[in-house]
């Protein structure tokens, strides 16, 4: 049984938090397949992990340490993007115009950005001398055919190979793995989730992807969500810190929200 979980917003929608709760609600080990994060705003994650000589990001780890058994980040996060922000106008390699690409690690392999200085702290301290460089989006869409699809085919057999699983997404992606049908679905956002059978919100993915937006990689939630209405909208209560953090006291506030999800997943 693969659960996943999608945020409706970019950034805050509590996907991790909900996350933890279901891993510790169901005993499944949690995946996040891609991830990232950005040198300036989340500064003292980055330098949490590139201190160890590693690159991963809070979310990964807090996915790691919720799962039964012992799991490195990278195990559950084969895919980490570090960012930083860019000042200016013009937009860099991935077209975004408010921040630049840096690094990603694949697996245990680096592609760094070769057209900009790399923060001193990562060429010091990550293993970055057979760090593939790419100096354009051409030059990375076949590196990325060469190296990130093969490591997201691996994580997705791995996936595949587990009785259940907890699958995280990324921002306000609909879905972290293409081809990937879940059993059920919760999009949470802030105070509340949605909860989604699985063969109908993959269903609606596959039309989101043929809509206006046709050739785009990545369907986004709200594309998905405006197709298909859910079984149940659940409440989410508000935590403190200390509770968000903690697995059980997670599960415990949300146990309707997961009762709700597994019911779907045996609709």
């Amino acid at each position: 049984m693969n659960l996943l979980v999608a945020g409706a917003d970019r950034v805050d929608a509590g996907k991790t938090t909900f996350s933890t709760g279901l891993i510790e609600h169901t005993g499944a080990p949690g995946f996040k397949p891609r991830a990232g994060n950005d040198y300036w705003f989340d500064h003292d994650d980055y330098r949490q992990a590139t201190e160890s000589g590693r690159l991963y990001g809070k979310d990964a780890r807090r996915l790691a340490d919720a799962s039964p058994g012992d799991h490195r980040p990278e195990s559950l996060n084969p895919m980490h993007r570090l960012w930083r922000p860019k000042p200016g106008s013009g937009s860099g390699m991935l077209g975004r115009s408010d921040r630049e690409f840096l690094l990603d690690r694949v697996g245990d392999r680096y592609v760094r950005n070769g057209t900009v200085e790399l923060p001193a702290s990562a060429r010091e301290n990550l293993p970055l001398s057979d760090a593939i460089s790419v100096a354009s989006l051409k030059e990375f869409n076949a590196v990325m055919q060469r190296t990130h699809l093969p490591a997201l085919d691996s994580i997705r057999e791995t996936i595949a190979s587990r009785d259940r699983a907890v699958v995280e997404s990324y921002s306000d992606i609909a879905r972290p793995l293409s081809d990937f049908q879940p059993d059920a679905v919760a999009v949470v956002e802030p105070r509340r989730a949605r909860i989604y059978p699985g063969r109908r919100y993959e269903k609606a993915c596959r039309v989101a992807s043929g809509s206006a937006t046709d050739g785009q990689l990545e369907e986004r939630v709200p594309a998905v969500t405006d197709l298909i209405e859910p079984v149940a909208s659940v409440g989410l209560p508000a935590l403190g810190t200390a509770r968000r953090d903690d697995p059980a006291s997670v599960a415990e506030a949300y146990d309707h929200a997961y009762d709700a999800l597994l019911a779907a997943a045996f609709e």
